[in-house]
């Protein structure tokens, strides 16, 4: 059988890449954990030792595994480089939930752009097939709703994109169940109103679109993320804004 070309290998590792780091960052590989063996790996998902090896050298790089030679290969018992979980010290909650929509919108924005130019079949599958789970779901689902965004990063085929926001992850997703601690049942379901939207466009091909409803997401997310912020004290501040 012939070997993948270097762009399809390039995907099937960023895939692997993405799915080993939502195990590790959601706790279903806890630190100290040791991964399959590369044998294992390329049986389990049909890819070539290649592509594992360029998937586990990229998780290595990004400080979320360790390889003990002649041992194997293990989850690093550390918080990975990018998990901003105290972003803002002396600051509530509320707070860095802003400071982390502020980032999203300089990111997410192009990002849905990018992904209405080279999104796939298959990925615009994987994005719908995202979607339609939160949708479905009675209760809110962090997950669902992360893996939407997510998705729309790999739409992007950019290495960078996906590697951001599968680092955002862990953050993104404690945010977000503040947010939907105290977001109403309209609220939530403006907001999967929004993501039908930037959806939509992306499907569509419509790169301006695509950009204008994920601006209008996020800049509605960060308006009723301030509305929260106004409404509860500061707690002790020991920087300025």
């Amino acid at each position: 059988m012939a070997s993948a070309t270097p762009d399809k290998r390039l995907n099937l590792a960023q895939q692997l890449v993405h799915d080993l780091s939502q195990q590790i960052l959601s706790g279903a590989l806890p630190a100290g954990s040791k991964l399959p063996t590369e044998e294992a790996v390329t049986k389990a998902r049909g890819v070539s030792r290649t592509v594992v090896r360029e998937a586990m050298s990229r998780l290595q790089a990004e400080g979320l595994v360790e390889t003990r030679r002649g041992i194997g290969t293990f989850v690093v018992d550390a918080i990975p480089a990018g998990d901003f979980q105290s972003a803002s010290p002396g600051m509530s909650a509320a707070y860095n939930a802003v400071a982390i929509i502020e980032l999203r919108l300089c990111l997410e924005v192009e990002a849905a752009a990018i992904a209405a130019q080279r999104a796939t079949r298959e990925q615009l599958a994987a994005l719908r097939a995202a979607l339609d789970e939160s949708a479905d779901t009675q209760a809110p689902c962090l997950r669902s709703d992360f893996e939407f965004h997510l998705q729309i990063a790999q739409c992007t085929g950019n290495s960078f994109f996906i590697d951001t926001m599968t680092h955002l992850g862990h953050t993104l997703q404690a945010a977000a169940q503040q947010a939907m601690a105290e977001g109403s049942a309209e609220q939530r379901a403006l907001e999967a109103r929004e993501r039908e939207q930037v959806h939509a466009a992306i499907a569509h091909r419509d790169v301006g679109a695509a950009r204008a409803a994920m601006r209008l997401h996020l800049v509605n997310c960060l308006s009723r993320a301030q509305g929260a912020v106004s409404e509860r004290p500061r707690t002790s501040q020991t920087s300025t804004a």
